[in-house]
């Protein structure tokens, strides 16, 4: 199977669903001949004309309102939303109308829209391009929330998304554009809400998402070695969330570290952790631990910006711990 890249997986699953839908249709800042400030989207606009790459002046609660109407209207835009941190500018469009429309319609209008945005620190874009704000729109009921983890998950998830009548929300991480991995050339979908145990084990679950499952799988490799067996699994999405893949985990193993890069308190680790002790709680060994970032604004330096997300290390240290027996002290 060829290898590519997740930014190009990204751009194969536009180019073949708008091929496959002419009412589907990008729209965002710099999404044309500039493809995007990650070049993810580069070739789009040549193929389907400016019409259908929608480059929109610097008005995030504009070109979001317009991408909803179009939708409740029968089109399927896809939203670029150049950095993550800008999703504050348009929780209006998003959790209010978008997210809302559907149920305050009584069913009979709907908005299948996806946004595309980004995650991630450690790129050394200082505070206010770094953040990792998926549990924001996780929060809200009526938006379904994928976090892709390779460039064969990118291609995938985007395809269910654009072909979702739901609004979803989709974060890539930014330091992983360039990470290869074996995609097929043939078409496929990825089904929101089923998790990918990428591992088997049985001493320690590792939950992780996004770049944080590559994480895992490191730490997994190292625990490995030192006789400790670590299962490891990227849930996907989590709106919806596969719940049963991860409680059997939880089952089996009777330890688990959940990892995020978001925020640790009140975020996606907290969710994840406190569904596993309200339903596997007699068959755990230990409480369920989270790893998230540090709750500070993420630092422009380069030595501090390191330490405020989990590593492999890190995992290790804790995932040994929780194995022997030993106290953690929370963060």
């Amino acid at each position: 199977m060829r290898e590519i890249t997740l930014s190009q997986a990204v751009n194969e699953a536009l180019a073949e669903e708008m091929r496959r839908d002419e009412t589907v249709f990008i729209i965002g800042e710099d999404v044309a001949e500039a493809g995007t400030p990650f070049k993810v989207l580069s070739g789009l606009v040549e193929e389907f004309g400016t019409a259908r790459v929608v480059d929109t002046p610097i008005a995030e609660p504009g070109f979001m309102g317009i991408a909803v109407g179009a939708a409740m209207t029968g089109t399927r835009p896809v939203v670029d939303l150049m950095f993550g941190d800008f999703i504050y500018l348009i929780m209006d469009q998003l959790c209010n109308q978008a997210a809302k429309t559907h149920y305050m319609s009584g069913g009979k209008l709907s908005v299948p829209l996806v946004l595309r945005t980004n995650l991630g620190a450690t790129r050394r874009s200082a505070a206010q391009h770094s953040q990792s704000l998926h549990a924001l729109v996780a929060h809200i009921p009526g938006l379904k929330v994928a976090l892709p983890s390779s460039a064969y998950e990118a291609k995938g998830l985007m395809k269910t998304a654009i072909r979702d009548d739901n609004p979803v929300v989709i974060f890539e991480d930014k330091l992983m554009y360039q990470d290869k991995a074996p995609v097929p050339e043939e078409e496929y979908l990825i089904p929101f809400g089923e998790a990918n145990v990428l591992r088997e084990g049985s001493d320690i679950t590792l939950i992780g998402t996004s770049s944080m499952v590559q994480v895992c799988q490191k730490a997994a490799e190292i625990l490995g070695s030192e006789g400790i067996s670590a299962e490891v699994i990227d849930p996907r999405t989590i709106v919806p969330l596969d719940e049963e893949t991860l409680l059997a985990s939880a089952r089996k193993t009777s330890r688990v570290i959940v990892v995020d890069e978001g925020h640790q308190s009140f975020g996606v680790t907290g969710e994840i952790a406190s569904r596993i002790n309200e339903k596997a709680f007699y068959h755990l060994d230990a409480p369920v631990l989270r790893m998230g970032a540090m709750d500070v604004p993420v630092p422009f330096s380069p030595a501090l910006e390191d330490i405020t997300v989990p590593t492999p290390e890190s995992v290790v240290e804790n995932a040994r711990r929780l194995v022997h027996g030993e106290m953690i002290h929370a963060a």
